[in-house]
């Protein structure tokens, strides 16, 4: 699998990456082991989860089948804290958390650092640089090689950014920023991924099959193994189930018949050749689903199919997007 350099870093990473949202709770520890080996031997090298996944499983699982299955040095592992649960508040970006919630990463992933730190979400309760000193602190002390973000909009991005450009003694810097982008979420092209481009930060996509839904399973009906017959995970899914979204997965369906691909090859192809994209994060609920995804890597999408999926799937940005005179 191509290697990617993520963001203006020396960090390299597979051009797919691995995402563990199921794991421990969907997805047992044998399951998993099978599509970490299908990964790792497709030469997967990212793989995403964060302390909050499985109640913290996901990453205990990870950590059972690194070394005896995997060898550490061959994997990017990027975990995420700051999400909390507590209805009253949903993140803590505090630096007391933020250092106590990555000590414990590293116990359940049984290893010394993590390659990838990232905040899950932007607190509004903390002071930003309270949240950047936690990086640059996981960072400085060797627990994390490098630092990212997650869910954070195109000015809280830019401000992270900045403030450790002028902070003194602040060496860390943004490597990446999480978002979800699909055929059928492209809101972080408005301000995300322009700052992103312009400040060396790489974007990890996730969600890049539009929750399920661009590989067409849900066109005709809901199948009653998918998300979308889930109690937990139907209202996730529902929102990209719209007559709007059916356009979109039509094109993509017509796109993948003419290329005698699947839509699941299409959809994947055109979000991970996006400018600024390092890799779309693809998580599976078992190693065949993966292995689908997998088979992307020798496919690259035709100019002239990328401008139709660009113009069926194009958001609406207006002003300040476009200039105010020709409105």
């Amino acid at each position: 699998m191509e290697q990617r350099h993520l963001g203006r870093t020396g960090l390299r990473v597979s051009r797919i990456g691995l995402g563990t949202l199921t794991w421990g709770r969907d997805t047992d520890e044998h399951d998993a082991a099978h599509q970490l080996k299908v990964f790792w031997e497709a030469g997967g090298t990212l793989v995403d989860t964060a302390d909050v996944y499985g109640g913290g499983e996901a990453e205990y699982v990870l950590g059972q089948l690194v070394e005896g299955l995997v060898p550490r040095r061959e994997l990017v592992i990027a975990t995420k804290a700051g999400s909390v649960p507590d209805p009253d508040r949903r993140f803590d970006g505090s630096r007391g958390h933020l250092l106590a919630a990555l000590d414990a990463s590293l116990q359940r992933l049984g290893t010394d650092y993590v390659d990838l730190w990232q905040v899950h979400a932007f607190d509004p309760s903390t002071p930003l640089d309270e949240t950047l000193q936690a990086l640059d602190i996981a960072v400085s002390s060797g627990r994390a090689r490098y630092a990212g973000v997650s869910n954070f909009c195109g000015w809280q991005l830019a401000k992270a950014a900045t403030w450790q450009l002028a902070a003194p003694g602040v060496r860390t810097r943004l490597a990446s920023t999480q978002m979800e982008y699909s055929l059928l979420q492209r809101g972080v092209e408005r301000e995300v991924l322009p700052a992103a481009l312009d400040l060396g930060i790489g974007l990890l996509p996730s969600s890049p099959l539009g929750r399920g839904v661009l590989t067409g399973k849900y066109r005709h009906s809901t199948p009653a193994d998918s998300r979308g017959a889930s109690e937990q995970m139907a209202p996730f899914v529902e929102p990209y189930l719209d007559e709007a979204a059916g356009h979109v997965v039509d094109a993509v369906a017509t796109a993948a018949d003419g290329l005698a691909v699947t839509p699941l090859e299409v959809a994947l192809a055109w979000v991970r050749d996006r400018p600024g994209v390092a890799a779309p994060i693809v998580g599976a609920r078992n190693a065949q689903q993966l292995t689908a995804a997998l088979s992307v890597e020798s496919l690259s999408l035709p100019d002239e199919i990328c401008r139709a999926l660009d113009d069926v799937s194009a958001p609406v940005h207006r002003y300040p997007d476009q200039d105010w005179s020709t409105l």
